[in-house]
């Protein structure tokens, strides 16, 4: 039996585990965003692989992504935002933080120093909240559908970059999965690892594509930790194949869950409130030499 639970998101100060309260919805309506250029790759100091803090609890960053206003938005796991335990892995009928929460983008943050904090957003985009507001009943979008969008501030619009660290890319999405054996790539930031970049990229193998088509499990050296969840893997190509979303415990102990990006990314756009969505390829090239 599939026995996962997601990667628990690390409290920024104390290293324990965080435990969210759920506050009233924001009504207020998002302002209009122009997007003119990217930071530069080598001085952004938001980009995939950054890490962000919701209520304490953090999670690293996935993709970054635009809609047809010019908005910039980046992506972790909708868990991050979650007020429930490890083990609510139904995305249909676990707690979450509503949009309107603020979410903090922060650099070089550890279980024993404190981050630099680098920018600010609000949750604009939950599946878990999407889902249970539709009344989803499709057990395995329920199981593996985990992706949340936050909208960057105007003020910090400008310090953003689409391009993976070290890999470089997204150059797409991967829209046809992955087959057993094919090399997986990522970059987790959790503040276990003490702050060492060196242990942020992680190379593996991905172990195939559920049936459902909605989920990936992959074995990466390092395997994704807690702090890590809602990082970005490419495949083998340089294409977003997905979002760390669970740890096994059962029948593959130590593997990593992930979500496919491209149905996820598809319900949000046919689903979602954002209109226009899409992924922002990256301005440097994939280079996929470890």
């Amino acid at each position: 039996m599939r026995t996962p639970t997601k990667l628990l998101s690390l409290a920024a100060a104390s290293g324990l585990l965080a435990a969210a309260a759920t506050s009233a919805p924001a009504s207020a309506a998002p302002k209009k965003q122009a997007r003119a250029s990217w930071a530069p790759a080598a001085t952004a100091t938001i980009h995939p692989g950054v890490q962000m803090y919701t209520d304490g609890a953090q999670c690293t960053a996935n993709f970054v992504y635009t809609d047809g206003s010019g908005a910039t938005y980046v992506g972790y796991a909708a868990h991050c935002a979650g007020t429930g335990e490890a083990t609510d892995t139904n995305g249909c009928d676990a707690g979450s933080l509503p949009l309107g929460t603020r979410v903090d983008f922060v650099e070089g943050g550890s279980l024993l120093v404190e981050g630099t904090k680098v920018g600010s957003g609000t949750l604009a985009y939950s599946s878990w909240l999407t889902m249970e507001q539709r009344g989803e009943t499709d057990a395995d979008a329920c199981a593996y559908n985990d992706l949340a969008l936050v909208k960057v501030d105007a003020a910090d619009v400008a310090k953003v970059n689409p391009s993976v660290p070290f890999w470089g890319g997204p150059v797409g999405v991967d829209t046809d999965g992955t087959s057993a054996g094919e090399t997986v790539h990522s970059y987790g930031n959790s503040s276990l690892r003490g702050g060492v970049e060196l242990l942020s990229p992680k190379q593996g193998t991905s172990l195939g594509t559920d049936p459902s088509g909605w989920s990936h499990p992959v074995y990466t050296v390092t395997p994704g930790v807690p702090g890590d969840s809602g990082s970005a893997f490419l495949d083998a190509d340089g294409n977003a194949l997905g979002t760390l979303s669970t740890l096994a415990l059962a029948p593959l102990a130590g593997s990593n869950g992930v979500g496919d990006l491209s149905r996820e990314l598809s319900y949000a756009q046919t689903h979602g409130p954002i209109a226009g969505l899409r992924l922002v390829p990256g301005t440097e090239p994939f280079s996929p030499i470890l």
